[in-house]
């Protein structure tokens, strides 16, 4: 990712409301928990997931956490349908990597889906980025960038 990349999507990370925090992007070093807990610690680890080709993953677990929220039968059935054809199905660009037992309970309990019928697979996507993901992510430009520019701007205030 390109310097001038960094400080564009960093000015966009700002302009949300509320903005991050010195405090808070600091936090997020102590736990991924801490990352996925705040709006926009999800939006800075998904951004950084994009540059990783792995930005699936973050979707996936974000449209779970949705479908967790809703009560409506006939919406969780739609909802968990979308999920599966967006992110289970084989023949999805934006598949995510689950093993085969997971994957098979899911396709079982499509019939009569329920908000928590990726409940495992959510698990499994989650404890992947924590792994393999988050720790790339406290080392990378990104990261280092925006603790860097809010430090600067805690500095001036």
């Amino acid at each position: 990712m390109t310097g001038s990349r960094n400080n564009t999507w960093i000015q966009s990370l700002k302009d949300f409301s509320p903005s991050p925090t010195l405090e808070e992007v600091s936090a997020w070093a102590q736990s991924f928990d801490k990352v996925m807990l705040t709006p926009a610690g999800r939006n800075a680890f998904r951004e950084f997931l994009r540059t990783e080709f792995s930005e699936e993953n973050m979707l996936f677990w974000m449209a779970c956490e949705e479908l967790k929220k809703e009560a409506n039968k006939t919406v969780i059935e739609e909802k968990a349908r979308t999920i599966y054809e967006d992110y289970i199905s084989i023949l999805s660009p934006k598949e995510v990597s689950l093993d085969s037992r997971v994957r098979e309970v899911i396709n079982r309990n499509m019939g009569e889906p329920s908000q928590h019928i990726f409940d495992d697979a959510q698990l499994q996507i989650y404890t992947l980025m924590h792994r393999d993901s988050y720790p790339r992510f406290m080392n990378s430009a990104l990261y280092k960038d925006l603790l860097q520019s809010l430090s600067e701007k805690s500095v001036e205030a």
